[in-house]
C-alpha cells in the first residue's frame, strides 16, 4: 500500500478513499466526509442546544470564567423614571378626583339626611324631669309661661338645636312611642272589660292607632307645604304628631274608670292637643319655612286645631270594628 493511501485512510474514511482510487473525482469522493447529511446536522444542532440549556439552567455546569446571563434584565434608569413619574401622576390624579366625587356625594347625602330625618338618637336624649315637664306642657299648654321657641347652640360652625334633655320645647320620640304603646294596652283592657277582647282585635287597634298617627303627620306636613317649601325634619313632625296619644290615653283611662268621665276628658284633651299643636306650629315649625302667606296663616292654624276633634273621636272609639 502506498504512503498516500495510508495517509488518506488516516484522515478520510475507507469508502471515500476507495471511490477516489476507482477514478471518482476528489470533490465527489470526499463529499460524504466534508459535508455530513442534513439529518446529522440536525442531530448536532439539537445536541448543542440541549447542552446550552443545561449549562444555562445549572450555573454549576458553566465553564470557569464564562459569565452567567442575567435572568431578569433590569430596565434602563430613564425608563424607570418615566414609568414611575407617569404612574404616580395618574394615580394621584385619579385619587384626588375620586376623593372629590366621594366627598361631595357624602356631604350631599348627609345634608339631606340631616335636613329631613335628623339624628334618631337626638330624640331619645330625655330624663325624668324632661318627661314630667313635657307632659305638663302637652296636657296643660295654657299653663306654660315660658317661650315656645327652641334653644340653639353652635356646633361645627353652624347653629344646631339642643337635645330635649336641655330644652323643654324640643321634640322627642320617647313620649310618643310610650303613649302609643299605652294606648294599645288600655284599648285592649277596655275590650277585655267589655268581653270583646281577642288577639285579632288588638292587632286591629294597633293598625288603627298607626293609621291615626300617619294621618296626623300628613296633616302637619301638608300644612307646611301649603305655606311654602317646608324643610322641617320629618322626625320632628312625627314627634309632634305622636303627642296626640298622650291626651288620648288619659281619655281612654277615664272611660275605663268611669264611663261618663270619658265625655268630659275627650273634649278637654282635644282642646289641649289643638292648642299645643297651634303653639308649636306657630313658634317652632313655621321657623323652618322659607316663606309663607300671612293671610292663610291663622286659617291653617285653626284648621289644625279643629281637625283634632274628629281624629280623637275616631281613635277614642274602642270597638272590634276598627274602622268606626
Amino acid at each position: 500500500m502506498s504512503s498516500f493511501t495510508v495517509f488518506a485512510n488516516a484522515i478520510f474514511s475507507a469508502s471515500s478513499v476507495r471511490r477516489f482510487l476507482q477514478g471518482t473525482p476528489l470533490s465527489k469522493a470526499l463529499r460524504s466526509d466534508l459535508l455530513p447529511p442534513s439529518r446529522s446536522l440536525c442531530k448536532i444542532r439539537v445536541r448543542v442546544r440541549d447542552r446550552d440549556r443545561v449549562m444555562y439552567n445549572n450555573p454549576a455546569a458553566q465553564p470557569v470564567g464564562v459569565p452567567i446571563p442575567p435572568t431578569n434584565p433590569q430596565p434602563t434608569p430613564f425608563g424607570n423614571a418615566f414609568y414611575g413619574a407617569g404612574s404616580g401622576l395618574i394615580r394621584n390624579g385619579l385619587g384626588a378626583y375620586g376623593g372629590k366625587i366621594l366627598g361631595s356625594s357624602s356631604e350631599y347625602v348627609q345634608s339631606n339626611i340631616s335636613r329631613y330625618f335628623s339624628d334618631p338618637q337626638y330624640y331619645f336624649q330625655v330624663n325624668e324631669q324632661y318627661v314630667r315637664n313635657k307632659l305638663k306642657v302637652v296636657l296643660f299648654p295654657f299653663l306654660h309661661r315660658g317661650h315656645w321657641t327652641r334653644i340653639t347652640e353652635p356646633v361645627g360652625g353652624r347653629l344646631s338645636y339642643k337635645p330635649p334633655i336641655y330644652d323643654i320645647n324640643a321634640p322627642d320620640l320617647y313620649i310618643p312611642l310610650m303613649a302609643f304603646g299605652t294606648y294599645v294596652v288600655l284599648a285592649g283592657l277596655l275590650l277585655g272589660l267589655q268581653g270583646k277582647f281577642s288577639p285579632e282585635a288588638l292587632n286591629w287597634l294597633f293598625v288603627k292607632g298607626s293609621l291615626g298617627w300617619c294621618m296626623q303627620v300628613a296633616l302637619l306636613k301638608v300644612t307646611l307645604m301649603s305655606l311654602g317649601t317646608g324643610e322641617a325634619p320629618l322626625l320632628d313632625i312625627v314627634a309632634y304628631a305622636g303627642y296626640t296619644f298622650t291626651g288620648l290615653c288619659l281619655a281612654v283611662l277615664g272611660k275605663i274608670v268611669l264611663r261618663y268621665v270619658y265625655f268630659v276628658l275627650m273634649p278637654w284633651t282635644c282642646l289641649c292637643t289643638g292648642i299645643f299643636l297651634v303653639k308649636t306650629m306657630k313658634r317652632v315649625l313655621f321657623a323652618e319655612v322659607r316663606s309663607y302667606d300671612s293671610s292663610r296663616h291663622h286659617y291653617l292654624l285653626l284648621f289644625i286645631a279643629l281637625a283634632q276633634f274628629p281624629l280623637f273621636i275616631w281613635l277614642g272609639n274602642i270597638s272590634v270594628n276598627w274602622l268606626f
